[in-house]
């Protein structure tokens, strides 16, 4: 598509967005001045049919900028003939115009298939060398058609071997490690990796959450660095025992950072995390993870200190994962911020 038509199209999604006012086709959440965050825009892209992102990552919004000051831009899977969020709708996303001039993206996608205008700001950015964020499917975030100029970005591509997943953040999708809606999470600090900057203040078993190990094959690519290993514990809350057996012998990584070279000829930091689902937010341990990854994905690891506040901002009960459970009805404005946010 001809660059000015994209940007033709852009700016008329903006004017869609700000024209609708309290039903803008995202949310945005400016930062104060002083904290860590101060000064940088990162933009968190929502959209998966199960894991209850356009929950999740407004929570986590909402704490990068009430908390650490950043400015943050939430998107969503929108229907276009309701501008209802609809995270089983595939093929639109409006908004990813803001990571034109983003400092960090934070991705939580499952199989979209989307337009060429959209699909555009989204490769460029991966492609500058600027960190990158990815949560759960992200990992499989993309199954697009081979007639499109970003094809090669799905996550069973056969040329750029498993697409902007194994590519970019370390591993497309491989599988159910522990069992899907039975075995839960418990997160266990890879040993060689104790000193890394994203683990400051973390300890074995502060992070848990409901959703399962998914498989990797090991060793995971290029200088792919396992931060946080995933150990199957045997039901659905963090008190229950580890499953015996092949399952945890070894345990799969549930966290890990790496690089990546994009076309720019740059190179980002990267960090992926195959837990991040709204439930497993829940974990404190899992939120400051994240936080320390945006901060050293940034470069700002100077900053991350064991006690930044992790703490949930205003009202957060995630829905359980599954297909098909999401609020229905629900526009981007319902996750603005309210007064009594705090």
């Amino acid at each position: 598509m001809h660059r000015l038509t994209i940007l033709a199209l852009c700016f008329v999604g903006t004017l869609l967005g700000t024209a609708q006012g309290a039903d803008s086709l995202w949310v945005t959440y400016p930062g104060h001045a002083g904290g860590v965050g101060s000064g940088k825009k990162v933009v968190l892209i929502s959209g998966d049919d199960e894991y209850r992102s356009e929950e999740g990552l407004p929570q986590l919004g909402k704490i990068l900028s009430v908390r650490h000051g950043f400015d943050c831009t939430v998107l969503f899977p929108i229907d276009p003939d309701t501008g209802e969020i609809k995270p089983d709708h595939q093929t639109n996303i409006p908004g990813t115009e803001a990571l034109i001039d983003a400092d960090l993206v934070i991705m939580l996608l499952r199989f979209r298939n989307l337009p060429p205008e959209q699909m555009k700001p989204i490769v460029d950015y991966v492609e500058s060398g600027r960190p990158i964020i990815g949560l759960r499917t992200a990992t499989h975030a993309f199954n697009i058609g081979g007639d499109s100029p970003y094809a090669r970005y799905s996550w069973q591509n056969g040329d750029w071997k498993g697409g902007f997943g194994r590519q970019v953040l370390g591993e497309t999708w491989i599988s159910h490690h522990g069992h899907h809606g039975k075995e839960s999470t418990l997160g266990i600090l890879a040993k060689d990796a104790a000193d890394h900057p994203v683990l400051c203040g973390l300890e074995d078993g502060d992070i848990w959450g409901p959703t399962d190990v998914y498989g990797v094959r090991l060793p995971l690519p290029g200088d792919s660095k396992p931060l946080v290993l995933g150990q199957v514990l045997s039901g659905m809350s963090s008190d229950t025992p580890p499953v015996e057996g092949h399952k945890n012998d070894p345990m799969m990584p549930v966290a890990w950072v790496k690089s990546y070279t994009g076309t720019s000829g740059k190179t980002s930091r990267v960090f992926c995390t195959t837990m991040g689902a709204s439930q497993d937010l829940s974990s404190a341990g899992l939120r400051r993870l994240i936080l320390n990854a945006s901060l050293w994905g940034l470069e700002l690891e100077d900053k991350i200190k064991p006690d930044l506040n992790v703490d949930i901002v205003g009202d957060y009960a995630p829905i359980a994962f599954g297909f098909g459970k999401y609020a229905k009805g629900v526009k981007p404005s319902a996750y603005e911020l309210s007064s009594s946010d705090k």
